[in-house]
């Protein structure tokens, strides 16, 4: 299956992103995972349709997005079949598009 009706699958592993999300409060910790369960429960055209979370591409880097986990913190991402592949997380909503 690869079409846009596959569920969600997420990987956090990438470094800089554990790195990022290890040194969230515990607060912050928590609107996250509440994210990342609705994700998983969620297709991908669910995904390009919730208004929350607000899926857009970097303009400046095609094939990368990002994506809000909370209303504090936005993450950049690759979709990878199934796949979304977190890469690194921001606090501020302008660092997630490069922006100082």
């Amino acid at each position: 299956m690869s079409g846009n009706d596959d569920k969600v699958l997420l990987d956090l592993n990438y470094p800089a992103f554990q790195s990022e999300l290890f040194e969230m409060d515990a607060p912050e910790i928590k609107k996250t995972f509440k994210t990342f369960k609705k994700l998983r429960a969620m297709s991908w055209n669910e995904v390009f349709r919730d208004s929350g979370l607000k899926w857009e591409e970097l303009r400046s880097a095609p094939g990368r997005y990002t994506i809000r986990l909370s209303l504090s913190n936005r993450a950049v991402v690759v979709r990878e079949g199934s796949w979304i592949r977190f890469q690194a997380l921001h606090q501020d909503h302008d660092g997630a598009y490069g922006k100082k």
